[in-house]
């Protein structure tokens, strides 16, 4: 009971946390107009009929998951190439869906490229993110995966009600008035991230600018314990090969038993499932010796992951997996707007006419993400928060052995319903 109770406190959390901050548009002044909604101090999430149950998840949302999430990834990828990089593609999702609540015209013909939601009317996209967060949430009684969304409004900017209200009513989403001029303004939203994550991120604003209106925020927190630990008294130290030819010795976790297997002639992959119904799992890719990451990276697209998943057999055999921790933080305009939405962050052009009546741009979208992986399981968090501001091959038969000791590819997914939450890649366990 001893051994089994100090497993458990050792299972890492993957924490994250995606930001939107919305910026004004040239000059602005709060009109001394008392009859201006806007929003209160603390609104309650609004319940409603139209909400879709659990097990009624749009496949459109997620094709368009997974397609924003290695798209995403690619951007991001080309930005810091032979990095460890981890993120929650699904919290920056939710972000920029609330966001996208508040477009108009080509901005939101923009961001409907990007998040690859093209064939979704803006009432599916949000029913269908209601059911995903509603189905996501407790997969598993030994499992923790808590996802919160808030909005944070500059006190006296006019805000449409009916965009408050739906952010509400679908996403959950806290809604809080705020002094931004109060330097301690930062400091409330970045307690409410802390809380959410669980301590994994205790900060993501850094300060508000006098242009920002609103931030919107999103945090995905996930702990849980592999369904079949790997003993510590197993672990061992061995050489981890780095791309450039240099090796690191690294503690390599091993357990021998049953898994969901996968291989090519160019990669290894294993699906390692978390608590008792193994609902989630994380999914570990090993290119060949003879091959790299580089190379499997630019196989994965859409198309090749919809084929892959299809793939896995349980297998016998063996799994040799590092240790690892990592911790990510990334401002995503550059990625954004290379998948197709720079128009929403060009302060001339941007329109969020259905969020207030204030000329409104995306001023910055910022990610931070925290994973940890231990012979007991995974505990991640992630936030995305969005500033908006005014404008100005057949395996073999026999058992398998996969030992990861050079730079590998990893996902944590759903297999319920197919949608990735959490993807990196590790290319030095101890960078």
């Amino acid at each position: 009971m001893g051994q089994m109770m100090n497993q458990r406190s050792r299972v890492s959390t993957i924490a994250l946390v995606c930001f939107v901050f919305l910026g004004l548009v040239g000059c602005w002044k709060a009109p001394d107009n008392s009859a201006i909604a806007s929003p209160q101090p603390t609104l309650s999430p609004v319940a409603s009929p139209m909400t879709p149950r659990a097990e009624t998840i749009n496949p459109k949302l997620v094709e368009a998951s997974n397609r924003f999430s290695l798209n995403l990834f690619s951007a991001i990828r080309k930005q810091a190439a032979d990095q460890n990089l981890f993120l929650s593609p699904a919290s920056v999702a939710f972000a920029l869906s609330m966001t996208y609540n508040g477009a108009t015209g080509e901005t939101q013909k923009a961001m409907e490229t990007a998040l690859a939601i093209q064939s979704m009317s803006v009432e599916e996209l949000n029913q269908a993110n209601a059911a995903l967060k509603t189905s996501l949430e407790n997969p598993d009684k030994l499992v923790e995966l808590v996802i919160a969304n808030s909005l944070w409004a500059r006190k006296g900017v006019p805000f449409d009600a009916s965009f408050l209200q739906t952010n509400q009513q679908f996403y959950g989403a806290e809604v809080t008035t705020l002094d931004f001029g109060d330097r301690n303004a930062p400091t409330q939203i970045n307690a409410w991230v802390n809380q959410s994550t669980k301590g994994k991120i205790r900060q993501i604003v850094d300060q508000l600018n006098p242009t920002d209106v609103m931030v919107l925020i999103n945090t995905l927190y996930f702990k849980g314990p592999w369904s079949d630990p790997f003993q510590p008294e197993a672990t061992q130290d061995a050489p981890f090969y780095l791309a450039g030819g240099k090796q690191k010795p690294h503690p390599l976790m091993s357990r021998g038993g049953r898994y969901p297997y996968f291989e090519t002639a160019d990669f290894q992959a294993i699906s390692l499932p978390y608590g008792n119904n193994g609902r989630l799992s994380m999914l570990v890719f090993l290119p060949k010796a003879k091959s790299n990451l580089v190379a499997f990276e630019q196989s994965l697209t859409p198309e090749n992951w919809q084929a892959w998943m299809k793939q896995f057999q349980s297998r016998q055999g063996m799994i040799k997996l590092p240790r690892f921790k990592q911790q990510t933080s990334v401002e995503l305009n550059t990625a954004l707007s290379a998948l197709g939405m720079g128009v929403a962050f060009d302060p001339e052009r941007a329109t969020f006419a259905k969020l207030s009546s204030v000329s409104t741009h995306i001023d910055q979208v910022q990610h931070a993400a925290v994973i940890s992986v231990d012979e007991a399981g995974t505990e991640a968090a992630a936030s995305t928060a969005v500033r908006m501001g005014v404008t100005s091959a057949p395996p073999p038969s026999e058992p398998f052995t996969m030992t990861v000791d050079r730079p590998f590819w990893f996902a944590i997914r759903d297999g319920k319903t197919g949608v990735v939450l959490f993807l990196g890649t590790i290319s030095d366990p101890q960078a």
